[in-house]
C-alpha cells in the first residue's frame, strides 16, 4: 500500500513554487507545457519537483489561486500533482533524455537520496563547504549522513568550528520537514550542482545505474578493464551501485520487510538462480511456514533463463531502494562497520 496522498487546502501553507505548480496543473498538460516551455532549466526543476510532490489540492484553493487570471478557473476542480502527471507534461516540450534527467533528479538517481549522495562526496571538499555554513546547518547535514563518512568530515573541520558543530549535533532533536527540504534544496542547487561540474559525480551515478542493469559476468570484465585505467572513478562507481548481493547486508528485520513487499513468484525466480548461500540467507529470515511455501515454489519451477533471474533480482533491488528512500529500511553502506552480528 502506497503512502496516502496529502491534501492541500490552506493557501498559506503553499510556497511560491507550489502555487506556481498548482497553476501549471490547473492549466492542463497542453497549456501548462506551453507556459513551462518559457522557463529556464533551473525554474523547470524547481516547479517540477513541487508538482511531483504536491499531492491533492482542493478546488477551493485552486479557485483562490486562479481567480486573478480568468473566471473560468474560479470553478476549477481539484488537481493532483504526481510524478506521472509531471513527466507527461515535460514530455510535451523537452527531449526524452532531458525529461529522464529531470525526473531522475526529482526521484533521486538510482534511488539515492540527497543524504546518500552527500555521503559519497570527497570528505575534504565537504569539510571545506561545511566550514563556511552555519554550525546548525552543518550539524543537520552531518547528522543525516552515513556515520563513517560524517566522522571523516568532522576530523577535517577547523577545531573551533568542529566543537561548535558537535555541540549542535548532540543537542539536535527532530528537524522539521520544511527545514530539511530547504537544506536539501540548497545542497542540490548550490553544492551538488557545482560538485558535479567539477568532479563528474552525476556521470558516475549514471554509470552506476547503467552497471546495475548489466549481467555479472560482463560487469566483472568491465571492472577488470576499468580498474587498470581509471581506478578511483571505478571505486566510486562501485560505492554508488547497489546489487542483489548487497541485500545480504540488510539486518534481519529490514530483509523481512523487503520480502513482504515483493511478489512471491518473483522472489522465487530471483532465488532459484541465486547462489546457495544467498538463497539460504533469504530463507533464514522467514517463518517456517513461509519458508516451506517459498521452497516449494522454487523446487516446482522449471528451467529458467538467466535473463529472467536477473530481471527478477533487479526488481527486488529497486523495491529495496524505494523502501530506503521512504525511510522504511536503512541500507548499510560499508561492508564491515554496518554488518549485523547475530
Amino acid at each position: 500500500m502506497g503512502t496516502p496522498i496529502k491534501i492541500r487546502e490552506n493557501y498559506k501553507s503553499l510556497s511560491g513554487v507550489e502555487k506556481s505548480a498548482v497553476i501549471f496543473l490547473a492549466l492542463g498538460e497542453e497549456r501548462g507545457s506551453r507556459l513551462m516551455e518559457r522557463l529556464d532549466e533551473d525554474e523547470i526543476r524547481l516547479v517540477s519537483r513541487a508538482m511531483a510532490t504536491l499531492g491533492n489540492v482542493t478546488s477551493n484553493l485552486v479557485e483562490t489561486l486562479m481567480r486573478i487570471f480568468t473566471e473560468r478557473f474560479a470553478n476549477a476542480g481539484s488537481v493532483v500533482g504526481s510524478y506521472d502527471s509531471t513527466e507527461r507534461m515535460l514530455n510535451r516540450f523537452l527531449p526524452a533524455d532531458r525529461v529522464t534527467e529531470i525526473m531522475g533528479e526529482i526521484r533521486g538517481p538510482a534511488g539515492r537520496t540527497m543524504w546518500e549522495k552527500m555521503s559519497n562526496v570527497n570528505e575534504g571538499v565537504l569539510a571545506s563547504y561545511l566550514a563556511g555554513e552555519y554550525p546548525q546547518t552543518a550539524a543537520v547535514i552531518l547528522s543525516k549522513m552515513r556515520p563513517d563518512h560524517a566522522a571523516k568530515v568532522l576530523v577535517l573541520l577547523p577545531p573551533a568550528i568542529r566543537t561548535e558543530v558537535i555541540e549542535r549535533m548532540i543537542q539536535i532533536e527532530s528537524v522539521q520537514r520544511e527545514v530539511l527540504l530547504d537544506i536539501e534544496s540548497i545542497l542540490h542547487n548550490e553544492f551538488m550542482a557545482n560538485y558535479a561540474r567539477t568532479h563528474g559525480n552525476d556521470s558516475l551515478e549514471r554509470m552506476a545505474d547503467i552497471f546495475n542493469r548489466i549481467d555479472r559476468e560482463t560487469l566483472t570484465e568491465i571492472f577488470d578493464d576499468l580498474e587498470t585505467v581509471m581506478p578511483e572513478p571505478t571505486q566510486r562507481i562501485k560505492q554508488l551501485m547497489f546489487t542483489f548481493e548487497d541485500l545480504m547486508r540488510l539486518d534481519r528485520v529490514s530483509l523481512q520487510a523487503v520480502i513482504r513487499r515483493c511478489d512471491t513468484g518473483q522472489l522465487a525466480i530471483a532465488l532459484k538462480g541465486a547462489p546457495v548461500a544467498q538463497r539460504d540467507h533469504f530463507l533464514s529470515v522467514l517463518s517456517e511456514r513461509a519458508r516451506m511455501i517459498l521452497l516449494d515454489e522454487i523446487e516446482n519451477m522449471g528451467p529458467l533463463r538467466m535473463r529472467d533471474v536477473n530481471d527478477a533480482q533487479a526488481e527486488i533491488v529497486r523495491t529495496a531502494k524505494a523502501m530506503a528512500d521512504d525511510g522504511t529500511i536503512i541500507i548499510p553502506q560499508s561492508d564491515d562497520a554496518d554488518t549485523v552480528v547475530y
